[in-house]
């Protein structure tokens, strides 16, 4: 599937692309379209975080606390 992110991102993903449960899931929000409900964000932005900043210049903090 050709996914428009930028290419450090394709490369990172490419094998994500692939798999069953992705497409699965391009499957129902394709149905969920044709049959009138509105999907959020809309289907030219679902990946655009991913436009936005290459791989290598990401930066996380991961928030957590114990159970």
């Amino acid at each position: 599937m050709d996914v428009k992110i930028e290419q450090s991102w394709k490369d990172a993903l490419a094998g994500e692309f692939e798999k069953p449960y992705f497409a699965s899931l391009v499957r129902f929000l394709h149905h969920e379209k044709a049959a009138g409900k509105r999907i959020y964000p809309p289907g030219s932005l679902i990946f655009n975080a991913f436009g936005l900043t290459p791989v290598q210049d990401l930066k996380v903090v991961i928030l957590g606390q114990d159970p």
